[in-house]
Formats: C-alpha cells, sequence, structure tokens
C-alpha cells in the first residue's frame, strides 16, 4: 500500500514538469521572413524592409506547377529598428519570424553614414541567426534590392547569397561576411569592417515585375560587385578587381582564382589556376616598431596557354612560377598601398600588434588608423608551385605548321 502512494505520489508530481509550449506558434500564424533590408530615409528614420516567403506560391513553384510570385515585399519606417519592427504588424497579418533569415542588406546612403548601431537588435533577438550574410546595396537602396525578382533562384535572397558563395570560391574577389564578422570587427581593436557589395543591373522597374523570369534575358539582375571598405563604421570605399582579390588573399579567405601571366611579349596568354593556398601575416617587432610580412603560398595547374610554350620543360617552369610570384606580390603591393591611402585597417595588422605587445598598443591605439597604419612597413614573400599542367602538355597548336 505504501509503495503504491509512493507511485502515485511521484507520477503527480511529475505531471507539473510536463507542461505544454507556452510561447507557440502556428505556421499560419508566421510571416516568414527570409531577408531584411535596412535604409535611412531623407528624415533620418530607419527604412525596415522584409522579404517574405509566400509558402503556398514557393511550394507550388517547386513541385513544378505555375503560380504567383514566391515572396512579398513589406517595408516600414521607425526612429529605430524594434520600432519599425512592431509598426510592421500595421500591414502584416502574420507574426514576423526571422528564425529564416539569411540575409541583411545595407543601402549604400546608410552605409556612408553609420552602421554601429544597427546590429544591437539583431543580437539581441533570439531568432536572428548572426550567422545570415551580410551585403551593401551599391548605389542603390536596399527595399529596391530585395523588390527584385530572380529567374533561377526563386528566393531572390538565394540569388545573392548562392552568387556571392560561388564566386568568392571561382574568382575570389567577394567574399562572403557574417553579421557576427561585422560585429567582432566592430569591436576588436585594430581591425576595421569589410563586406562584399552587390548591384542591380538593368531596369529597376522591370525587375519588379513577374516577367523579369519568364524571358531568356532578365530586364534586371542582381550582380555581385566588390568589396566594401569601412572606417569606423563609415564606408570609406568600393574596391574592385585584382586589387579585392588581393584583399581577399592577404585576409586567407581566398579559396580559387585564375592569374593570367604575360609570355613570349603575348598579354596574358597563360592562365593558371590557384586551387591551394595559404595566407599568413608575422609581426616582428623592431625598435618599438611593428614590421609585417605577408607570406603566400600557391599552388595550382596551368588551365589555358594560347602561345606555344614546351610545358615538359623543367626550366620553363620554374620561370612561369618566378612571374607567377612576381605578379602576386605586385598587387599583394598594391592593395596594401591603396588601403593605406585609406588610413582604415581592414587587415588586421593592428589586432596582431595588440596580441603581440598590448603595452606597445596602448601607447599607438589612438592614432592607429591616422598615422602608424599608413606607414607601416609591410613585405611580401610568395611561393609558386605548378602542380599540373592540365591533361596534356604542350598546346595542341604547337605542332601546326
Amino acid at each position: 500500500m505504501k509503495r503504491n502512494c509512493l507511485l502515485l505520489t511521484i507520477l503527480i508530481t511529475s505531471i507539473t514538469f510536463l507542461t505544454g509550449c507556452w510561447d507557440k506558434s502556428e505556421l499560419t500564424d508566421l510571416a516568414i521572413v527570409h531577408a531584411v533590408g535596412v535604409d535611412k530615409t531623407d528624415n533620418g528614420e530607419y527604412l525596415l524592409t522584409f522579404q517574405i516567403i509566400n509558402p503556398g506560391n514557393f511550394a507550388s513553384e517547386q513541385e513544378g506547377g505555375s503560380s504567383g510570385i514566391p515572396v512579398t515585399v513589406y517595408s516600414t519606417t521607425g526612429n529605430n529598428l524594434e520600432e519599425a519592427t512592431r509598426i510592421a504588424s500595421k500591414e502584416i497579418s502574420r507574426k514576423v519570424y526571422y528564425a529564416h533569415a539569411n540575409l541583411v542588406i545595407i543601402g549604400e546612403e546608410l552605409a556612408r553614414g553609420d552602421i554601429t548601431k544597427i546590429f544591437d537588435i539583431v543580437e539581441r533577438n533570439p531568432q536572428f541567426r548572426t550567422t545570415a550574410s551580410i551585403v551593401v546595396a551599391e548605389n542603390s537602396r536596399a527595399i529596391d534590392m530585395l523588390k527584385i525578382l530572380t529567374p533561377i533562384d526563386k528566393l531572390p535572397a538565394n540569388k545573392i547569397t548562392k552568387a556571392l558563395k560561388f564566386t568568392e570560391k571561382a574568382l575570389g574577389e567577394s567574399i562572403d561576411v557574417s553579421v557576427d564578422d561585422v560585429i567582432k570587427r566592430l569591436t576588436n581593436p585594430g581591425k576595421e569592417p569589410i563586406m562584399s557589395t552587390f548591384i542591380i543591373k538593368g531596369d529597376l522597374e522591370q525587375g519588379q515585375g513577374q516577367s523579369n523570369t519568364e524571358t531568356t534575358e532578365a530586364a534586371a539582375r542582381l550582380s555581385a560587385g566588390g568589396l566594401a571598405i569601412f572606417k569606423e563604421g563609415k564606408l570609406e570605399k568600393v574596391i574592385y578587381g585584382q586589387t579585392a582579390r588581393s584583399i581577399v588573399w592577404i585576409l586567407n579567405k581566398l579559396d580559387q582564382t585564375v592569374i593570367g601571366i604575360n609570355w613570349d611579349e603575348q598579354k596574358l596568354p597563360i592562365s593558371f589556376a590557384v586551387n591551394s593556398r595559404k595566407s599568413k601575416i608575422h609581426l616582428k617587432i623592431k625598435n618599438n616598431k611593428p614590421i609585417y610580412t605577408i607570406h603566400i603560398k600557391a599552388e595550382g595547374d596551368i588551365r589555358e596557354a594560347t602561345v606555344p610554350i614546351d610545358l615538359t620543360d623543367p626550366k620553363i617552369l620554374q620561370q612561369l612560377e618566378k612571374n607567377i610570384a612576381k605578379k602576386i606580390k605586385k598587387e599583394m603591393l598594391h592593395a596594401v598601398k591603396i588601403i593605406q591611402k585609406e588610413k582604415t585597417d581592414i587587415f588586421g595588422f593592428g589586432e596582431i600588434f595588440y596580441r603581440k605587445s598590448p603595452d606597445l598598443w596602448k601607447k599607438v591605439d589612438q592614432d592607429w588608423n591616422e598615422i602608424v597604419f599608413p606607414e607601416l612597413t609591410v613585405n611580401v614573400k610568395v611561393d609558386v608551385f605548378i602542380r599540373r599542367t592540365g591533361l596534356r602538355n604542350n598546346p595542341y597548336f604547337s605542332d601546326l605548321k
């Protein structure tokens, strides 16, 4: 009897811990946000834009059927981002749900103003993932970019995040930066923020209609731009091309790229595809002054040769390696000089200095960007190794008469 009473007491007590979900939300009550855009209005308020998934339309397209537009865009204004989010309830009939948001777009006007305060709400909101990618809408507003419909990727935000990752891997002139990365760079000493830009090509108005997805050549397209360089939370400059690639390489974020090499007095007839790379920054302090050496290791294949050349000759391969190393070094030094002129340490030289010698850093931290960083001595050392020459050695036209 006592045993039965004890079991009954345990069961009754256990029931109190088996509570339901007090904050549950039905799927039909959620507005699933896939991307967020932030702009600044003329009167100084924040313009917050939500790209929300239309579940029914998107599901129908996934199954191969025809349906309407897969996303809907809402925008609201407020003195701060939390206020703008609450005001959105006037237009959106569901609860704004951020857990699936994988992209944040910042309008260029806001980026050139100040971005330091827009991330507080992201960090505090338990739904929002700080792993979401972040880009700058170059020469446009975030709201305009979120309204563009894309033909291949039905969710426009996917177009940006996928293109960002693929161009980072294939070309190396862009970099996929998360919200968390930006916050760390804003708060860590001696390391300024950097992020990629995207641009709208074509007719903005036509790009917002479903017809943009129904033609062989879209009237408007979203394309990767350059690298946005920040200083004290403000967009300082956008860098493009080989200089952008060198910056990504120095940051050890490069995956793959192709380098054109001059040969036999011809311009860029040989293409060297980098498929294994490493970048490391070394610091040496001499007479209380920092001296940096960037050590680059590059390994890859010859992917194209449009000039007669004997790729079976070890001496020629060694000469190619020297030429490639020389070009990489030149591009690296050029990139460093450009950033030094902008007086913003995106490479994290200051952070390395701080970690190595906190006492010396305290003496220069206030003048780092303006005085110390622009005058730093930076050396570059490059090692190149040609692993393969492709499926053939010499070009086929070498045997043509």
